[in-house]
């Protein structure tokens, strides 16, 4: 099994629960893990063979525009949208990380991860 790895895009949106965080919005880092076979597109040298990660990266970065009230449901949007562009990968991950979340105390992020 081959991974393609895209991992720390950042974004800058409008997902929680709390006004604020709707209203002023926070910093997030998304990382992307796909499985998928890209021996035939390495032998070839063709990216039209394989998953292109900046592609991946626009997924992202679409979805993270979409506000939300859950950062899960935000994770399960890109991961269905990169099946759909994607149809053939064996397997997606998605880590979502939510940078200072408005949470009492000193927490760098928390988030979410999901994976099919």
């Amino acid at each position: 099994m081959n991974t393609i790895q895209v991992h720390g895009i950042r974004s800058y949106a409008y997902h929680g629960c709390l006004e604020e965080e709707t209203n002023i919005g926070g910093n997030y880092i998304i990382d992307i893990d796909v499985n998928y076979n890209f021996k035939s597109s390495a032998i070839n040298d063709d990216l039209s063979q394989t998953v292109d990660y900046v592609k991946i990266k626009e997924i992202v970065i679409l979805e993270m525009n979409i506000a939300s009230k859950l950062i899960e449901t935000v994770a399960y949007r890109i991961l269905n949208s990169i099946k759909k562009k994607y149809p053939s990968i064996e397997k997606c991950k998605v880590v979502l990380k939510k940078i200072n979340p408005p949470i009492d105390g000193d927490i760098d992020y928390v988030s979410v991860i999901v994976e099919e």
